[in-house]
């Protein structure tokens, strides 16, 4: 007899999400892909270097991971060893990129020190239906894509890249603007002999800060003095038309004068705004 809710209504029985590919999984790929398993959840491998985990990481895993209403995700993680090997030297640790893909919320599983070319002993033993990745070719000493083997056997899931983000895109970031991250990380106490740079190189740095803020001192002392003069100016040129009488007429000259120079301000400030705005516009329709 089946059991009763405590309202006494009859059981209602879970719904059903089948597990099946779509055609915008598939479509416009040279290869197959295999239907995914049922009745259990579908096993899917992503691998990289993961250096300086970002939002375009995490994005790809996950795609993998809602690829299919019950997934369970590994991501394989290469060592420094195997990396700086073949592809140079990273960013971070491989202990500290195996952390920071563990606490990414689409991962159930990392596998630590993965192989750099994927093989069948690797696939049966973690029990693997689909290796997940873009579809572009990835060339290693081995082979001119190292998916090929997957993607032969219809076991291969493809994702999409996202643009504008990548590891070397934030390298170049930090490269291009070198000086200006060491003053940063000079200003907040780390020593030269950390960031590997040279007594001189550190004085350089240095010298560089103190002549902007002197610059700085220096313009804001003489727009303080050109306010000073022009208020005296002023009050001069008063003074003498008030022997004549014409004090009225200088008045007005010079609200009049304020005037126009507040219009201009204000004209001008909305000009950069706009102009802001735009740059705004095109920089996002580039991204």
């Amino acid at each position: 007899m089946a059991l009763l809710s405590p309202d006494n209504s009859p059981p209602v029985k879970p719904t059903e999400t089948k597990t099946k590919l779509t055609a915008e999984m598939t479509e416009g790929y040279p290869f197959k892909i295999n239907e995914p398993p049922t009745g259990r959840p579908v096993r899917i491998y992503c691998d990289g270097i993961y250096d300086m985990f970002h939002f375009g990481h995490a994005k790809a895993l996950e795609q993998a991971k809602k690829a299919f209403p019950n997934v369970h995700l590994l991501v394989g993680i290469c060592s420094d060893i195997e990396t700086h090997k073949r592809k140079g030297k990273t960013v971070m640790t491989d202990v500290e990129r195996y952390e920071s893909v563990r606490h990414c919320k689409w991962v159930d599983e990392v596998v630590e020190d993965a192989p750099w070319v994927i093989t069948q002993e690797f696939l049966d033993e973690h029990h693997i239906d689909y290796v997940s990745h873009d579809a572009e070719p990835y060339v290693s000493l081995e082979s001119g894509d190292v998916y090929c083997f997957v993607k032969t056997q219809g076991k291969f899931l493809p994702t999409r890249r996202t643009d504008g983000i990548s590891t070397s895109d934030l390298i170049t970031r930090i490269v291009r603007d070198y000086d200006a991250y060491l003053r940063r990380n000079l200003e907040r106490g780390v020593s030269a002999k950390e960031l590997n740079i040279s007594f001189i190189k550190e004085q350089e740095i240095k010298t560089k800060k103190s002549i902007e803020d002197l610059r700085k001192l220096f313009k804001g002392a003489i727009l303080d003095q050109l306010v000073f003069w022009e208020g005296q100016s002023q009050e001069f040129i008063k003074g003498f038309a008030g022997m004549f009488g014409a004090e009225t007429v200088v008045e007005k000259f010079f609200n009049r004068r304020r005037l126009a120079a507040e219009k201009g301000e204000r004209s001008s400030g909305s000009s950069e705004a706009t102009s802001s705005s735009s740059s705004k516009n095109a920089s996002d329709d580039e991204s």
